[in-house]
């Protein structure tokens, strides 16, 4: 088979994933989609208790929401907030089922190895001509794929930062919690009456702390502590009002009318250097805080809202290149940085931004960003729409600009006193 006529590959049941699909569908490509889970949108339901901040309006790709008009599959109304569940409930999964993609969508399906067929990542005579071979393991049954090009839509929900500074990965430890628990639902009990540490400082954390917040309410034994490496905790509530997504802006409202209550312990500029299970279950956290060494708690349960990294493990034959501290996409490292800023802008991109070395393979999604956490579901839209136009032979397309991303209004140089933040209503609201 020519290698024009094989299929792209898509690596990735997400969001991104699945728009990539509906915008090679849109051109007339072909592809496969491979997606690790037992159904689409898994990391989502992962977390499916937690509203995100962004309305449905930037959560739908243009193309998917063609398809699903065409086959009149409801869709939700723009302006209302999802959970994460009904992302996969009532977007990827119904669009799944349409008759363009469900035969082309592999579930549990692992991708373990991908190469150019024949080749090692050192061979260059031909490499161009010869097609992606990737090894996948589908129920249990090893299963070879080629491809005339990859995208690669894993993201990194399944890749937690550790707890401890500096990535060493610690010991298992049932009483550390990664991700957002279902606080007020089904880990109730695991949590009320007992003395909780959150560690981070993104929206995963501001969402826990809300959270906990609320249990206290009920359960007032609750003890809750929020430990950070920043210096001053007022830099990781958000622009507040003048955010262009509100709920984004209300999130860091709330929690600073929490702190200003006194309902929650705070602990600034502190990193974990190693932790201790004492006899009783409890936890105990050495930190350095300010310079020198100090023991927090006993805890009898963490959340680590740490944050999550890229998995590369299957890309060792190919040629990709990524920054060397955040793990991003080279290009887009200087934009999405949180050590210069914590702006939600990122200047328009597609295509040509996300190339890597080896010809035909795109990173996109939360996984071109690395470890940066300011990534938007618009924005990978905008970047599989310019993909799948280059790979369709579109230049033009692939080159024009069709995003326009909501400010966060406010970057690490200006952040706002808690001083100064105000309550903006009630429920929940998260990370995107």
């Amino acid at each position: 088979m020519e290698t024009t006529q094989l299929p792209v590959a898509i690596i990735g049941g997400g969001p991104v994933g699945l728009a990539a699909a509906a915008q090679l569908v849109k051109r007339g490509q072909s592809f496969l989609l491979l997606e690790l889970g037992a159904q689409l949108g898994t990391s989502f339901l992962d977390y499916g208790h937690v509203r995100l901040f962004s309305a449905w309006q930037y959560n739908i790709d243009e193309a998917a929401k063609e398809l699903m008009e065409k086959y009149e599959v409801p869709i939700p109304a723009p302006d209302r907030l999802p959970y994460g569940r009904d992302i996969a409930e009532q977007y990827l999964q119904p669009l799944g089922q349409l008759p363009e993609l469900k035969p082309f969508i592999h579930l549990n399906s692992q991708v373990l190895h991908i190469s150019r067929k024949g080749l090692d990542k050192v061979k260059m005579e031909g490499r161009d001509e010869r097609p992606f071979e990737l090894v996948v393991q589908e129920d249990g049954t090893l299963r070879t794929f080629q491809a005339r090009a990859v995208i690669d839509a894993t993201g990194t929900w399944q890749q937690p930062n550790p707890l401890v500074s500096g990535g060493m990965p610690e010991i298992a430890n049932p009483h550390i919690h990664y991700g957002i628990p279902d606080i007020l639902g089904a880990d109730r009990q695991r949590f009320e009456h007992k003395r909780i540490a959150v560690v981070g400082s993104g929206h995963s954390a501001l969402n826990s702390i809300l959270d906990l917040v609320a249990l206290k309410n009920d359960a007032p034994a609750t003890a809750i502590s929020w430990i950070l490496r920043r210096p001053n905790a007022a830099s990781a509530l958000g622009g507040g009002s003048d955010d262009q997504l509100p709920e984004r802006g209300a999130l860091g409202s709330r929690v600073g009318s929490v702190m200003a209550s006194g309902a929650i312990a705070t602990q600034t500029a502190t990193t974990i250097a190693s932790l201790e299970s004492n006899e009783d279950g409890t936890v105990t956290l050495i930190a350095n805080q300010n310079g020198g060494f100090v023991e927090l708690g006993p805890f009898d349960e963490i959340i680590a809202n740490t944050g999550s990294k890229p998995d590369f493990s299957f890309l060792r034959e190919i040629r990709y290149s990524f920054d060397p501290a955040l793990e991003s996409v080279p290009a887009l490292a200087p934009l999405i940085d949180p050590n210069v800023h914590s702006c939600g802008t990122v200047r328009p991109h597609g295509e040509q931004e996300l190339r890597q070395p080896e010809k035909d393979f795109y990173i996109v999604g939360v996984k071109s960003y690395g470890r940066a956490p300011t990534f938007l579901m618009a924005t990978g839209y905008e970047q599989v729409r310019s993909v799948a136009a280059h790979l369709s032979g579109d230049t033009e397309a692939a080159k024009r600009v069709e995003l326009k991303l909501p400010e966060t209004g406010v970057c690490s140089s200006r952040p706002i006193p808690v001083q100064v933040l105000t309550a903006a209503g009630s429920g929940s609201a998260c990370c995107g």
